[in-house]
C-alpha cells in the first residue's frame, strides 16, 4: 500500500468507490445533516488523489463516512465510521520510534506510518470524541489517536474505546501492541 507508487485509482475503482461513499452517506444522514452529497462529490471528483486515499480507507475496513464541515474552511472531511476499529489496520505499535524499541516479536508497521502511506492521519482526541457523538464505536477495540509530543516525548502514546457507556481516552507505550487496537483515519478534502 505505497501512496507514490500510485495515487490514483482507475476509472471503474473510483466509480465503485463513489458509488459505495455515496450509499454509506444517505444511509447515516445523521451524521451529517447538513452536509449535501452534491457537495461533497463535487470535490471528490476535483481531487482524485483523495480518492486513493478513501480508497485505502475502504479497503482496510474503515467505512469512510462525510461526517464533518468546517463552514470556514470550505473543508468535507472523511472519518473512518466502523463499527470497531478497522481490522485490517490492527496490531500496530504508535510510531517508528515504539516500534524499533521493541526488541522481539515486532509488528509489521506503525499507525503513524501506515496511516502516512495511506495519504491520511490519525484522528485525534477532540476529533474522536466528536465521532463518539455521532453514534457508539470501538465497543470492543480501541483505537490509536494522534499523541500529543509531550506525552509521546515520553514514551507514551494515547488511545480511545467506549466502554460502559463511556469514551475512555487512555495510554500505553507506543511500542505496545494488540489484535483489538487500530487506528481511525480522518481525511480533509
Amino acid at each position: 500500500m505505497n501512496k507514490k507508487a500510485n495515487s490514483e485509482l482507475s476509472a471503474e475503482h473510483a466509480d465503485v468507490l463513489l458509488t459505495t461513499l455515496e450509499k454509506r452517506f444517505h444511509q447515516n444522514m445523521h451524521r451529517h445533516p447538513s452536509i449535501l452529497w452534491e457537495e461533497v462529490y463535487k470535490k471528490l471528483v476535483l481531487q482524485p488523489s483523495k480518492n486513493w486515499s478513501l480508497h485505502q480507507m475502504e479497503i482496510t475496513g474503515g467505512k469512510p463516512d462525510a461526517v464533518e464541515f468546517k463552514e470556514k474552511s470550505d473543508n468535507y472531511f472523511f472519518i473512518d465510521c466502523s463499527a470497531e476499529s478497522p481490522k485490517e489496520r490492527r496490531s500496530l505499535c504508535y510510531d517508528k520510534k515504539g516500534l524499533d524499541a521493541r526488541k522481539e516479536f515486532k509488528p509489521k508497521n506503525t499507525a503513524v506510518d501506515l496511516a502516512h502511506e495511506m495519504g491520511v492521519e490519525l484522528l485525534d482526541e477532540a476529533q474522536y470524541q466528536f465521532l463518539q457523538s455521532l453514534e457508539e464505536f470501538d465497543l470492543k477495540t480501541s483505537s490509536w489517536l494522534k499523541t500529543p509530543t509531550s506525552i509521546r516525548e515520553l514514551g507514551g502514546a494515547i488511545f480511545g474505546d467506549r466502554r460502559f457507556n463511556h469514551v475512555f481516552v487512555y495510554h500505553n507505550g507506543a511500542s505496545s501492541y494488540y489484535g483489538g487496537r487500530g487506528f481511525r483515519a480522518i481525511l480533509k478534502l
